[in-house]
């Protein structure tokens, strides 16, 4: 079934003009459905557009609509997939959905693998569900950049990480992509005593093949939740110093600065993360690649612009993870204005356990657990904690329980919601704009 529904309209577009409102369905452009938005925007790409709209209320209209070429509708559709979404066929050995409680939320445990996402989300795909009428849309759209789950080139073990029969083909996936010109952004999910050491070596040796269309690859360690049935060793100092080598080594002999190890990596390895020179253009910043460096760089700035002093005594609490309350423990000590605390509260996950030490898996109930002793004036937690809605941000945690929560479980408290995580300068300005 295609559903088209509409979310929102854009404010002075051609859709709020001829009256498309919230809740209505597209039905048809140009006597064709399109099953995403990706086809959505080439049947829209024309001067004269037909197009056939259920209202809200069941009315079907059809209206005719003369405009540039180019011009977009202004339509928000409440899915960038308006056909079934594709599942995941494969059981990796290191997927978080699988390591999750029961009684969550439903949506928690859908695996989405389609291809459509991660070329308009930027979520990342094995390629193990691909039928050749895909490939023919990636051809036809010019599809390109695609995020790629690697893991590794070596077939046989590729089947086994990703429990699947259809994960040995990746290279010849890579090949077909290459005479597509279908830029790729890599990711390989480090798990020791099977992808790592002379394995990543071979895996990145085989990626050198496609040098011409690896926009980034980044490396990441396996996350252990307390519900992972299998046991899994961790990646420790070595494993993570060996890591490091290991993709300085493969930049070096392609002479191109892509394969990146995430921040994560350095920490465990006791090392200062990279200058931004090791990043590029932070590619894969949503995997925690150079988010620390981004950070520490807009505190530096933002140091120098803050003010010397508040009038009345104010306190500032940020609550985040083990791995980023480390590095605002560093701003901490650096902060000197008169009459403002800045403290910073390390929030530890009960609920998926001690090894899992980033915000984005924080949930509200050990928040709360953490500030229920403290005295709170203004509480800061990032948005990452949150879960999305499309591209926003909504109230509600992993958990269930929701920002409303927090402030009922501490009365009196100012909560802030801090969206960009890689900068400082939205706690910049919450200081500077305190009496």
């Amino acid at each position: 079934m295609i559903n088209m529904i509409v979310d929102s309209v854009i404010e002075n577009s051609i859709a709020q003009e001829i009256g498309i409102k919230k809740n209505d369905k597209i039905i048809s452009i140009n006597s064709k459905t399109p099953i995403d938005i990706i086809e959505y925007s080439f049947l829209i790409n024309d001067e004269i557009i037909d197009l056939i709209v259920q209202h809200a209320n069941g009315e079907l209209e059809e209206i005719e609509i003369e405009k540039d070429i180019d011009e977009d509708l202004g339509i928000v559709f409440t899915s960038a997939v308006f056909d079934e979404v594709k599942r995941c066929l494969n059981h990796c050995i290191f997927c978080f959905v699988d390591q999750q409680p029961k009684g969550l939320r439903d949506t928690l445990y859908v695996k989405d693998d389609d291809w459509r996402l991660s070329y308009i989300q930027g979520t990342y795909v094995t390629l193990t569900n691909l039928k050749e009428q895909d490939w023919e849309r990636i051809e036809k759209y010019h599809i390109s950049p695609l995020f790629v789950s690697i893991h590794t080139t070596n077939p046989t073990l590729r089947q086994k990480m990703l429990k699947n029969p259809n994960a040995e083909n990746i290279m010849e996936q890579l090949r077909r992509f290459k005479k597509l010109k279908t830029s790729i952004h890599a990711q390989i999910v480090l798990c020791p005593d099977y992808n790592d050491g002379k394995e990543l070596e071979r895996t990145l040796n085989d990626l050198a093949e496609f040098k011409s269309i690896l926009k980034s690859v980044a490396i990441v360690p396996l996350g252990i939740s307390k519900y992972r049935k299998e046991k899994f060793k961790k990646v420790d100092k070595k494993i993570a110093l060996e890591t490091i080598k290991t993709v300085d080594n493969f930049n070096k002999k392609i002479k191109k600065q892509i394969a990146m190890a995430s921040d994560e990596f350095f920490i465990l390895a006791g090392l200062e993360v990279p200058e931004k020179k090791y990043y590029g253009d932070f590619l894969q910043i949503e995997d925690g690649v150079g988010a620390i460096r981004l950070l520490k760089d807009s505190f530096k700035k933002c140091l120098k612009k803050m003010k010397k002093s508040v009038k009345s005594k104010r306190k500032i609490t940020i609550a985040t993870a083990t791995t980023a309350s480390k590095i605002f423990k560093e701003f901490q000590k650096q902060i000197k204005v008169k009459n403002l605390e800045f403290e910073v509260l390390e929030v530890k996950n009960k609920f998926f356990g001690k090894d899992i030490n980033v915000a984005g898996l924080i949930v509200a109930q050990d928040i709360i657990d953490t500030i229920k002793d403290k005295d709170i004036d203004v509480l800061i937690i990032p948005a990452v904690m949150l879960s999305k809605n499309g591209e926003n941000y909504s109230d509600t945690f992993l958990d269930g329980l929701t920002t409303k929560d927090i402030i009922k479980s501490k009365k009196g408290i100012t909560l802030h919601i801090l969206n960009n995580y890689y900068g400082f300068e939205e706690i910049l300005n919450i200081i500077n704009d305190m009496d």
